[in-house]
Protein backbone atom coordinates (compact mmCIF):
# COMPACT_ATOMS: atom_id res chain seq x y z
CA UNK A 1 0.00 0.00 0.00
CA UNK A 2 1.26 3.17 -1.02
CA UNK A 3 1.59 6.32 1.36
CA UNK A 4 -0.96 8.07 -0.59
CA UNK A 5 -3.34 5.10 -0.54
CA UNK A 6 -2.83 4.85 3.22
CA UNK A 7 -3.10 8.52 3.78
CA UNK A 8 -6.69 8.11 1.88
CA UNK A 9 -7.87 5.80 4.07
CA UNK A 10 -6.91 7.17 7.28
CA UNK A 11 -9.05 10.86 6.21
CA UNK A 12 -11.78 8.25 5.03
CA UNK A 13 -11.72 6.10 8.43
CA UNK A 14 -11.74 9.72 10.43
CA UNK A 15 -14.43 11.08 7.92
CA UNK A 16 -16.67 8.02 9.26
CA UNK A 17 -15.58 8.26 12.76
CA UNK A 18 -16.75 11.91 12.47
CA UNK A 19 -19.83 11.13 10.81
CA UNK A 20 -21.02 8.48 13.49
CA UNK A 21 -19.81 10.70 16.14
CA UNK A 22 -22.27 13.37 14.83
CA UNK A 23 -25.08 10.36 14.29
CA UNK A 24 -24.59 9.67 18.09
CA UNK A 25 -25.17 12.82 19.17
CA UNK A 26 -27.73 13.41 17.00
CA UNK A 27 -29.49 11.11 18.88
CA UNK A 28 -29.29 12.70 22.48
CA UNK A 29 -32.61 13.12 23.57
CA UNK A 30 -33.60 16.95 23.75
CA UNK A 31 -35.88 16.32 26.82
CA UNK A 32 -32.83 15.92 29.04
CA UNK A 33 -31.46 19.22 27.12
CA UNK A 34 -35.37 21.21 27.97
CA UNK A 35 -35.16 19.73 31.50
CA UNK A 36 -31.67 20.78 32.07
CA UNK A 37 -32.48 24.15 30.53
CA UNK A 38 -35.69 24.94 32.81
CA UNK A 39 -33.90 23.88 36.25
CA UNK A 40 -31.03 26.28 35.14
CA UNK A 41 -32.90 29.18 34.29
CA UNK A 42 -35.01 28.57 37.20
CA UNK A 43 -32.27 28.64 39.54
CA UNK A 44 -31.35 32.63 38.22
CA UNK A 45 -34.84 33.99 38.79
CA UNK A 46 -35.44 31.53 42.08
CA UNK A 47 -32.38 32.88 43.47
CA UNK A 48 -33.13 36.23 42.24
CA UNK A 49 -36.91 36.11 44.14
CA UNK A 50 -35.51 34.84 47.30
CA UNK A 51 -32.77 37.69 47.54
CA UNK A 52 -35.62 39.94 47.09
CA UNK A 53 -38.27 38.57 50.05
CA UNK A 54 -34.94 37.96 52.36
CA UNK A 55 -34.26 41.86 52.68
CA UNK A 56 -37.39 43.77 51.86
CA UNK A 57 -36.11 47.09 52.82
CA UNK A 58 -33.21 46.81 50.67
CA UNK A 59 -35.01 45.45 48.23
CA UNK A 60 -37.40 48.31 48.66
CA UNK A 61 -34.14 50.98 48.38
CA UNK A 62 -32.49 49.07 45.31
CA UNK A 63 -35.99 49.78 43.21
CA UNK A 64 -36.42 53.42 44.84
CA UNK A 65 -32.81 54.47 44.84
CA UNK A 66 -31.16 52.57 41.29
CA UNK A 67 -33.78 51.45 38.92
CA UNK A 68 -36.14 54.38 39.61
CA UNK A 69 -39.36 52.85 39.29
CA UNK A 70 -42.00 53.19 42.00
CA UNK A 71 -40.36 50.53 44.81
CA UNK A 72 -43.14 48.75 46.54
CA UNK A 73 -45.28 47.90 43.36
CA UNK A 74 -42.33 46.76 40.76
CA UNK A 75 -40.52 44.97 43.85
CA UNK A 76 -43.42 42.88 45.05
CA UNK A 77 -44.25 42.32 40.91
CA UNK A 78 -40.62 41.74 40.87
CA UNK A 79 -40.20 39.19 43.68
CA UNK A 80 -43.98 37.66 42.42
CA UNK A 81 -42.92 36.70 38.79
CA UNK A 82 -39.38 35.28 39.69
CA UNK A 83 -40.82 32.77 42.36
CA UNK A 84 -43.66 31.81 40.95
CA UNK A 85 -42.81 31.72 36.88
CA UNK A 86 -39.61 29.84 38.74
CA UNK A 87 -41.58 26.92 40.32
CA UNK A 88 -43.97 26.92 37.33
CA UNK A 89 -40.43 26.21 34.91
CA UNK A 90 -38.96 24.06 37.46
CA UNK A 91 -41.97 21.66 37.36
CA UNK A 92 -42.72 22.40 34.06
CA UNK A 93 -46.48 23.45 34.57
CA UNK A 94 -47.70 26.02 32.25
CA UNK A 95 -43.99 26.46 31.30
CA UNK A 96 -44.46 28.87 27.93
CA UNK A 97 -46.55 30.70 29.74
CA UNK A 98 -44.21 31.11 32.64
CA UNK A 99 -41.21 32.14 30.31
CA UNK A 100 -43.07 35.28 28.76
CA UNK A 101 -43.06 37.43 32.25
CA UNK A 102 -39.18 36.60 32.64
CA UNK A 103 -38.47 37.12 29.30
CA UNK A 104 -40.07 40.96 29.69
CA UNK A 105 -38.09 41.21 32.94
CA UNK A 106 -34.51 40.32 31.09
CA UNK A 107 -35.47 42.52 28.79
CA UNK A 108 -36.55 45.60 31.37
CA UNK A 109 -33.05 44.33 33.43
CA UNK A 110 -30.28 44.22 29.98
CA UNK A 111 -32.03 47.75 27.97
CA UNK A 112 -33.00 49.98 31.08
CA UNK A 113 -30.85 48.31 34.06
CA UNK A 114 -27.64 46.78 33.57
CA UNK A 115 -26.82 47.06 29.39
CA UNK A 116 -23.27 45.97 30.15
CA UNK A 117 -24.10 42.37 31.75
CA UNK A 118 -25.61 41.85 27.60
CA UNK A 119 -23.87 38.60 27.66
CA UNK A 120 -25.57 37.41 30.72
CA UNK A 121 -28.72 38.49 29.55
CA UNK A 122 -28.49 37.05 25.80
CA UNK A 123 -28.20 33.39 27.84
CA UNK A 124 -31.07 34.13 29.83
CA UNK A 125 -33.26 35.02 26.67
CA UNK A 126 -31.72 32.10 25.06
CA UNK A 127 -32.84 29.70 27.43
CA UNK A 128 -36.10 30.89 27.97
CA UNK A 129 -37.04 31.81 23.94
CA UNK A 130 -36.06 27.95 23.51
CA UNK A 131 -38.49 26.81 26.15
CA UNK A 132 -41.03 29.12 24.75
CA UNK A 133 -40.86 27.91 21.06
CA UNK A 134 -39.93 23.90 22.24
CA UNK A 135 -41.71 23.64 25.27
CA UNK A 136 -40.56 21.75 28.53
CA UNK A 137 -40.48 18.27 27.01
CA UNK A 138 -41.27 15.42 28.26
CA UNK A 139 -40.20 15.32 31.81
CA UNK A 140 -43.02 17.96 32.46
CA UNK A 141 -46.18 18.19 34.05
CA UNK A 142 -47.58 19.87 30.75
CA UNK A 143 -45.99 16.69 28.78
CA UNK A 144 -48.76 14.28 30.89
CA UNK A 145 -51.35 17.27 31.07
CA UNK A 146 -51.16 17.15 27.55
CA UNK A 147 -51.38 13.62 27.26
CA UNK A 148 -54.47 13.36 29.40
CA UNK A 149 -56.21 15.56 27.19
CA UNK A 150 -55.28 13.70 24.37
CA UNK A 151 -56.62 10.60 26.30
CA UNK A 152 -59.76 12.15 27.17
CA UNK A 153 -60.31 13.82 23.17
CA UNK A 154 -59.51 17.31 24.31
CA UNK A 155 -56.58 17.97 22.38
CA UNK A 156 -55.53 16.22 19.15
Amino acid sequence: MSARSATFAERTSLAIRLRQAIALLDRFPPSILQLTFRIAIAAVFWSSGLTKIASWDTTIALFRDEYMVPPEIAAVISATFELSCSALIVIGLATRLATVPLLGMTFVIEVFVYPEYWTQHLMWASILLYLLTKGPGVFSLDHYVERLFRMKGLAR
